[in-house]
This record gives structure tokens, C-alpha cells and sequence, in this order.
């Protein structure tokens, strides 16, 4: 179905404008609701898969977390559907391709997409009416946000402790250095604005907030008038408004919604801030200070400035070339960039922050000394126009890729055109670049353009915060004593009567989610409903050099793969694959070093690099097979450049410039440690699932706990010269196994560019030498295993793993079906609304053959695993609804069907068809999916999932050594 244009404009809105992009083929349209004042940005594209979202302006000026807290409690019902849990409960009734809500610094959003229409109008009327009629009620508050209970809820003479979704969801966001680095550079740089707080929550502000300054937010923000509206697809703009009046707008008139919305207060003297961070007690704190420098810049809604702001990055901070990372990487005073370098252009006014990780309080002036040479010597000696353009093809080649792998392509587009929406300008100029592409390239054959820039926007500029963020051992044991001392001061004061109210409160709650509503009030789509097998890419196979074509449409690029057999390799040789496929991109090539070569790859593509990929057997997972696949894109008019690139690569990379080396590492340590506390939950999985086949031992060891500690390692060990010498020659080694291996490609343009990119390929490729060598085994793995891993967090995450089977066995399709089953029945219940963790579910892995529980940014432990066992008994003691599976099986179909982009289906095609899942097979899990029963569910629950089989792992804390140690779970030290 093409995109339509309908010129009929529905009464209740006018029309501001209509605008064409035709380099991303789409039709943007801009409404306002006549009564109130709502906008509304359409963008007409011929694309399915069609995305709602609306967005609040909110300007929290404290740190309880109001506009987060808001957030949840919204979608906890509404007038219209008076039900305990719509979202959760809409997630499991429909075919979405995307749910979710996000908090930002300034605006609070509700976004869904959908490919059925049915669907699409479902989730539209519970969104509409959670948004502006929500009810609010109390409990709900309790539950998503913070509440004060009895340690055992029914007994009032255990501790008080605090309790909540969003409380614990903050206390493990800002476990992470990172996020407290964020949050407290931004604080100093916005003494007085919005962006001085915490809009996610500061777990100790979290608890002053009252029900009341919920609702009073609520009714200040959440209003038409305050209200930005926003879709993408197939479906007509009045269509939207058709629904937009009829289920929300006609009840509302026009507010004056008065927000706090103004420029910082300038500053004009630099500002020096140093501030503590947690670490576990007796752990080390050398280098582990994070020193930042950051900038107030102008506007982000100023197209010209915000581009400006990017040129600025990209001029000094784009890859290792660029000489302010080059002077971050190669100093002596830290590990590594900070994860903070670039540009933030999401708030009003945009920032730009510098700086380095892993090294000492009282740098930072060494530092700001280092920075400021660094960029006078830029102001001095100018930037290259060849440069200069190579950064302006990659905001060039940013806005023509079509995405939608991770998230649908139309968000991302609407994610773009919102902060202009909030912030004043127009959304439009962001969407359309080419114009202020084409003035940018008339500004830069100015010599001194980028040079007055630095000077102006940096060198001269007073608003600059420099904030060391140091260690403290001893910050989370005085912070835990603080609150456990104002609960007992809290505790001893309680009247008879507020006991009994917090009892009672506890028990109205647990009722509350022991409750069973009525969700035939809410909409749903059933299996009537589930499209047809959705259809699969095709490609063309071109024998005379093993490549696959796939001829589709992106919009004026092309992606290019050349897939190689992993070689026997030695464990330790297997151990350096994940140092390889990071590295290789980043070394010299040829005659080339590496800072020449970043310069080519920036100049010629949008990017290359390289990754192992490793599945079982469609029958069997200890079978394992695997690839390391060099990929890259680029525009079409630089296919050859592409292609001769990736060939250099694969034939010439060099890893001989052992400093270059030793900063990688160091780096990769650092992202890997950082990755902690967002991805705890996965990390427990693959710890829990290592033993269970020859796949999740992999991946736990280059990826996973394993992997960590193994990076941590290496990283102290190549301090030593003749270490990292060694480790030069095995990556040596271990390149010219890898590049002697037989090859085939993959290549995914448009139509019109691939003759002539296989005819590339054969001349760029001919003369290589290749050769089928010994093929990669590895023994099969089998094994329990029960773990503890300690490391600086606030909150826990719990696995447990049982072994089960692969993909191609009779029993996957309702073991995955299984998996959304117990979540929705029971572990949602017990371990987020109860239990106050951030998250938690099930899942079956068939590429490892393992059975998965998890809980995620958990303030419990023994219990949570206990809740993991009882979600069995649950299910075969208790008597279920065909609908409870009938919404697992669509969350299943949901997943299978879920849309990529135009080359990402490609890819996705090639890659199942490389590891033997070929369509036939696809198809038959999918039916085997559709036709699953209670019984099935029931059948391999109890012959897999044997509680006394399950292999367990935890991440905590330290402190609660002695507990998992109870738990008979060995110690691990991260």
C-alpha cells in the first residue's frame, strides 16, 4: 500500500505546512488542533509499519523523579480502561513491533509501532486515554514509584525499608560511574534550568516525593495544549485525527501551560568540581578517577548551530585521527576517553565534554593544559578541506541510511524532529539536510571557518566545568548507615496509627496485584489475525566468486560482507577472537598506519569492521560452527572505494604498532566494565548457561563475566613490554590464519549498483590467494555450574539456566512460547510489582540449547530465586485461560516477524541460511509455534525445567558475600 496524501483536512485541525524529503522518500506534514493548540508532525511514507508517538514537555526543577515516576504510574490505568496494567497488558494482546515510554531531560514521550492496522488502532485508544485520562490511583504510586514498608511486610517489628519500581531502577542506573558522571557535570553546567536535575530520580530525592506533587505534575503537563503528537506510515493524517479528536481532544479547550523554559545563566569564569563516586569497600581506587570537561554551546534547535556543533566533534573527537581523541588516547594522565566525549544536542542548549577515565584526582589541570594545546594547535595549523569533507560525507550518509534493526526506522526519524519540537525550531530543517549541508561545504573553503569556530565555541568560552569524579571506598557503606538511620529515627516515631496505616497499605497493594482483572475491557488482536509467513529477501547467487546479491531499496547505499570460516584455533587463540575483530579496524593497514587508515575509512565509507558469529547445529548445539564476517557501507558513489577497502583489510591489516595496541585494550576494558550494571541481567544468563553447550561457554568467555575479568587481565598484564609484544605477534598469527581461509560475500545495494559491484568484487579479489583449511571443533560442553559474582552495584541480578534442546526439536516452539508465559503470568507479578525489581522474565535460547529466568536491577536475592521455582509450580498447579497462551504465542509471532530494514533483512537472510536455518526451517518452527497447547506447556516444563537440575548465578554486591556464600554459590570476583 503507497503512502497517502490526503488533502481533505479533518475540521478540528489546520494544516502548517507540507514539505518533501526526497532523499528519505517522505512526505513531512505539520497540523495543529485548532482548540488546544496540539501539534502534530506527519510523516507520509510508503512503509507498514506504521509508529505513534506523543510527547509531553516536562520540566521537573527537582530530583524525585516526578516526570519518571509519572511515566510509569500513567500506564497503570486509565478512565476508559480501568485495568491494573494496561501497557503490560496491551504488550501481550497485540502484534506491536514496538512499546514503550521514555523519560527525558525535558520531555516525556509514549511511542508505539505497529505493522497490522487493527493493532495499530488498538494500542492508540489505551495510549490516548493512559495519557490524558489516567487514574492515578494511590497503590499504583506505591508500587511504581516508592513506598516505605516493614522488612516483612505483615510484621511491623522488622526494619523499614524503602520499596519501588523507579526506586530501584535508579539505584542501579546510577550504580554506574558513568550515569553519575552525566548527571553531575550537568548539574554544574545548568546551575539554574531543568537540566541542573535528575529527571530520572535520585534514589535518596526519590522518596521525598509525595502522591500529591504526582498529581499536581500530572495536571500541569499532561495536557493537549502541552502535547506534541507524532506518526510515521502508510495511514493518512486525517485518519490520525480522526481517532486524535474522537478519543481525546474534543474533551479538552486550550491551556496556558506555563513551563519553566529559558536559557542558562552564563557563567564567565571556568568552574573546578570534584566529587566521590562508589566503590565496593577494599577495593582498589587507582586509577579509577574520571576527569571531564564540558562546554554550554548555543542552541540544539538552531540548525546551523546544531551542525556546527557536530562539525566541531567530528573536526576533534570523530576517531583516533582526529587530534583530541588522538591527544585522549595516547596520554599518560588516564586508561582511556571518557564514554562522555562528543556532543549532547538533546537539550535546549547543546554541550560538548572531553576528558579521560582510569586516572588520578589532581590531573584535571594536566588535563585542561592538554586540551588547550591540543586545540590551539588545531586554531594554528587549520583543518584540511579534504577533512573537512569527509565529515560532512559522513552527516551526509547518516541521513540517507534507512535504520531499523534495533528500532523502527520511523522513530528514529520522529526521535529526531522532536527536541526541535520541544525547544522551538523546526523540525523539518533537522529531517532535510541537504541544504545546510550545501552551505556548510560553501563555509569550509574558508581556511579559518573551523578554526573560529574552536576559538569561539571552546577556546573563548567562559561557561566550562571541569569535574573530577573520584572512588570512595568508604561512600556506600556511610550512605547505606545514613539511611538506615533515618529509617530507625522514622520507625521510633511512628504513632500506633501509621503502623497500622503502612500494614495496611502493604496488604491493600499485595491484594491489588494478587487481583485479577477484567482485561476483556482492553482490545486485542488473536491469532486470526497473525499475518502469513512474512516473505524473505531473496538473493542471487553469483558462482564464479561465492557472492550473494540481494537487489533492494536503500535509498543510495551499499553494504558489502566478505565471510570467512573461523580456522582450528587453539582455546588461547579462540580466547583473542573478540581483541581481533575490535582491533582490526583500528590498526594500520598496508602501507598505511593507523591514522592515515582512519582517515581513508572516514573518507570512503560509513564505517567497517569485523565480528565473530557463532551458532549450533539446527539438531544439535554442541555442534557448533562459526565465521568471522568483515563488513561494511557506504554511499554508492564510493562502492569501489568500499569494496577495495574491505579487501585492503581482510589482506594487509597489521598489528604491529604495539602503543595503538595497548590503548585499544585499555579502552575495551573500560567499555567492558562499564557494561555492568545495564546489562546485569544478561551477563547472570550467560554465567548460569556456560556449562550447558560449546556456544554459551563461548560466549561467556569472550563476552560474558568470563570475558570481563579476562580483559581486566590482559589489560594489567600488558603493561609489561614484552607482554604486549607477545600479544602482537599472536594477533599476527592469528590474522594470517584468518585471511588464508575460503571466502564467500554478501552484497545488498540497489538494483541499478550491483552488476557493477560484483564486477568490483571480481577484479578487487582477483589474485588473492584462498584455501578451505582445517575447520574450527570444539568438544562439547556440559556441566552445572553455580556462581556468585561480586562487583560495585546497588541492586542484583539473578539467572537461573536449565539445559533444554535446539531450534529444529519439537519441543522449542513451546518452550519459547513458555518462556513469555511465565512472564506473564507470573514472574511480572512477583518480581517487578512485588518484588520491586526493574524487570524480570523467562526464555528459551535454542541457538544454545538453554532455558533462561532472569531478574533484572533486583533489590532481592534468595527470594527471587525461590520466585524462579514457584513460576514452575505455578504452572502446573494452576488452572489457565487459552487466552493467557494465546497472547504468548502472538508475543512469539511478534518476534519472528519483527521488521528490519531493507539491508538488515538481507543480512538477517544470508546469515540464517549461512548457520542452516533456512526458510523451510523457519517456517516449520513457526507452525510448530502456532498450533502449541496448555498441555505442551505443561509436558516440557516437566521434562526439562527440573529445579533441583538448574544451574543459578547471581551479580551483587560485596556486602552480600555471606548470603550467596549461604546459597552455596562460588565466590567469583569481577
Amino acid at each position: 500500500m503507497a503512502a497517502v496524501i490526503d488533502n481533505a483536512i479533518h475540521p478540528a485541525f489546520e494544516k502548517l505546512r507540507s514539505h518533501r524529503i526526497d532523499t528519505l522518500n517522505l512526505e513531512v506534514e505539520e497540523y495543529r488542533h485548532k482548540k488546544t493548540g496540539a501539534r502534530h508532525l506527519h510523516l507520509a511514507a510508503d512503509n507498514d509499519e506504521n509508529v505513534f508517538f506523543v510527547a509531553l514537555r516536562t520540566f521537573p526543577m527537582d530530583s524525585t523523579g516526578v516526570a519518571h515516576i509519572l511515566e510509569h504510574t500513567a500506564l497503570c490505568g486509565s478512565e476508559r480502561f480501568p485495568v491494573r496494567d494496561p501497557f503490560f497488558m496491551m504488550i501481550r494482546r497485540s502484534l506491536n513491533t514496538f512499546m514503550n515510554a521514555f523519560t527525558s531531560s525535558d520531555w516525556t514521550a509514549y511511542p508505539f509501532a505497529s505493522m497490522n492496522r487493527k493493532d495499530f488502532d488498538n494500542l492508540l485508544s489505551v495510549y490516548l486515554d493512559c495519557v490524558f485520562f489516567s487514574k492515578l490511583d494511590p497503590l499504583d504510586f506505591a508500587q511504581e514509584g516508592h513506598r516505605l514498608e516493614f522488612e516483612k511486610p505483615e510484621d511491623p517489628s522488622t526494619d523499614l525499608v524503602y520499596r519501588g519500581v523507579v526506586y530501584n531502577e535508579m539505584k542501579g542506573a546510577m550504580s554506574s560511574a558513568t550515569s553519575q558522571l552525566w548527571q553531575n557535570l550537568s548539574s554544574h553546567l545548568f546551575p539554574t534550568t531543568t537540566y541542573h536535575y535528575n529527571s530520572g530520580g535520585e534514589p535518596d530525592h526519590i522518596v521525598d516525593l509525595s502522591y500529591d506533587d504526582l498529581i499536581r505534575f500530572y495536571r500541569h503537563h499532561y495536557h493537549p495544549s502541552n502535547a506534541i503528537f507524532a506518526t510515521y506510515g502508510n495511514i493518512p493524517a486525517r485518519e490520525h485525527h480522526e481517532k486524535f479528536e474522537a478519543l481525546a481532544l474534543k474533551r479538552f479547550d486550550r491551556l496556558d501551560v506555563d513551563l519553566p523554559v529559558r536559557d542558562e545563566k552564563r557563567m564567565f569564569a571556568p568552574v573546578r568540581v570534584e566529587q566521590g563516586y562508589a566503590v565496593s569497600e577494599g577495593e582498589s581506587t587507582d586509577s579509577k578517577t574520571h576527569i571531564v570537561v564540558g562546554w554550554l554551546l548555543g542552541h540544539s534547535f538552531d540548525l546551523l548551530e546544531n551542525l556546527e556543533g557536530q562539525l566541531l566533534s567530528a573536526v576533534l573527537l570523530e576517531n583516533s585521527a582526529s587530534p583530541l581523541m588522538r591527544a585522549l588516547e595516547t596520554t599518560d594522565l588516564g586508561h582511556a576517553p571518557s564514554p562522555m566525549c562528543g556532543l549532547e544536542d538533546s537539550n535546549r542548549e547543546m554541550t560538548f565534554v572531553c576528558g579521560i577515565e582510569g586516572s588520578e584526582p589532581g590531573k584535571h589541570k594536566e588535563l585542561e593544559a592538554l586540551i588547550e594545546a591540543t586545540l590551539l594547535k588545531v586554531v594554528e595549523e587549520g583543518v584540511s578541506e579534504e577533512r573537512l569533507e569527509a565529515i560532512l560525507h559522513q552527516l551526509e550518509l547518516h541521513q540517507r541510511e534507512i535504520a531499523g534493526d534495533q528500532f523502527p526506522y520511523g522513530l528514529q526519524l520522529i526521535m529526531t524532529a522532536i527536541a526541535p519540537m520541544v525547544h522551538g525550531g523546526d523540525p523539518v530543517e533537522l529531517l532535510d539536510l541537504e541544504p545546510v549541508l550545501a552551505t556548510l561545504r560553501e563555509k569550509i573553503r574558508d581556511p579559518g571557518y573551523v578554526p573560529g569556530l574552536i576559538r569561539k565555541k571552546l577556546l573563548e568560552n567562559p561557561h566550562r566545568v571541569t569535574l573530577t569524579l573520584r572512588p570512595d571506598e568508604k561512600l556506600e557503606g556511610h550512605r547505606q548507615a545514613a539511611i538506615r538511620e533515618a529509617l530507625a529515627r522514622r520507625k521510633e516515631a511512628l504513632t500506633e496509627d501509621e503502623v497500622r496505616q503502612i500494614v495496611d497499605r502493604a496488604r491493600a497493594l499485595e491484594e491489588r496485584q494478587m487481583g485479577k482483572d477484567d482485561d476483556s475491557i482492553l482490545p486485542k488482536v488473536d491469532l486470526s489475525d497473525v499475518p502469513l509467513q512474512m516473505p524473505e529477501p531473496e538473493g542471487r547467487y553469483d558462482g564464479d566468486i561465492s557472492a550473494t546479491v540481494y537487489a533492494r531499496g536503500t535509498n543510495g547505499l551499499v553494504y558489502e560482507q566478505v565471510i570467512v570460516p573461523v580456522p582450528a584455533l587453539t582455546e588461547e587463540e579462540l580466547l583473542l577472537v573478540p581483541y581481533y575483530t575490535t582491533l582490526i579496524s583500528e590498526v594500520g593497514c598496508g602501507e598505511l598506519d593507523y591514522l592515515q587508515m582512519q582517515d581513508r575509512i572516514s573518507a570512503e565509507s560509513g564505517g567497517i569492521g569485523a565480528a565473530f558469529s557463532a551458532k549450533g547445529g539446527i539438531d544439535d548445539v554442541q555442534d557448533l560452527s562459526g565465521y568471522i564476517i568483515f563488513n561494511g557501507k557506504a554511499l554508492a558513489r564510493n562502492r569501489s572505494a568500499l569494496t577495495q577497502l574491505l579487501r585492503d583489510l581482510h589482506t594487509s591489516a597489521r598489528f604491529d604498532e604495539k602503543e595503538r595496541i595497548r590503548e585499544i585494550i585499555a579502552q575495551i576494558r573500560a567499555r567492558r566494565e562499564q557494561a555492568v550494571t545495564g546489562s546485569g541481567h544478561a551477563l547472570a544468563m550467560g554465567a548460569a548457561s556456560q556449562g550447558m553447550s560449546p556456544g554459551a561457554w563461548l560466549s561467556f568467555r569472550l563476552g560474558g563475566l568470563a570475558g570481563i575479568r579476562g580483559t581486566k587481565q590482559l589489560d594489567q598484564a600488558l603493561k609489561d613490554p614484552e607482554e604486549l609484544a607477545a600479544l602482537c605477534e599472536k594477533l599476527s598469527a592469528l590474522h594470517e590464519k584468518i585471511r588464508n581461509q575460503r571466502r564467500e560475500f554478501l552484497v545488498i545495494g540497489e538494483e541499478e549498483q550491483l552488476p557493477a559491484m560484483v564486477d568490483d568484487l571480481k577484479s578487487c579479489w582477483a589474485g588473492t590467494s584462498e584455501a578451505a583449511g582445517e575447520g574450527w571443533k570444539m568438544a562439547p560442553v556440559n556441566y552445572t555450574t553455580r556462581e556468585a559474582w561480586l562487583t560495585s552495584t546497588q541492586v542484583n541480578f539473578c539467572a537461573k539456566a536449565y539445559n533444554t534442546v535446539p531450534v529444529d526439536h519439537p519441543d522449542a516452539a513451546a518452550l519459547t512460547v513458555l518462556g513469555g508465559f511465565l512472564r506473564n503470568g507470573y514472574l511480572h507479578r512477583a518480581i517487578r510489582e512485588k518484588g520491586g525489581a526493574y524487570g524480570g522474565g523467562a526464555g528459551q535460547d535454542s541457538v544454545n540449547g538453554t532455558f533462561r529466568f532472569f531478574s533484572y536491577r533486583d533489590p532481592r536475592l534468595e527470594e527471587t530465586l525461590d520466585d524462579f521455582d514457584k513460576a514452575l509450580t505455578w504452572l502446573q498447579e494452576t488452572d489457565h485461560d487459552y487466552q493467557e497462551l494465546e497472547e504468548s504465542i502472538l508475543g512469539v509471532i511478534g518476534q519472528l516477524d519483527r521488521p528490519r530494514s531493507p539491508a538488515g533483512a538481507a543480512r538477517h537472510a544470508f546469515h540464517n541460511k549461512l548457520f542452516g536455518r533456512s526458510p523451510e526451517q523457519r517456517a516449520r518452527f513457526r507452525e510448530r509455534v502456532l498450533s502449541v497447547t496448555l498441555d505442551d506447556l505443561k509436558r516440557v516444563a516437566s521434562t526439562w525445567l527440573i529445579p533441583e537440575k538448574a544451574s543459578t548465578a547471581v551479580v551483587t554486591s560485596p556486602e552480600n558475600r555471606a548470603r550467596v556464600e549461604k546459597l552455596g554459590l562460588e565466590i567469583q570476583e569481577l
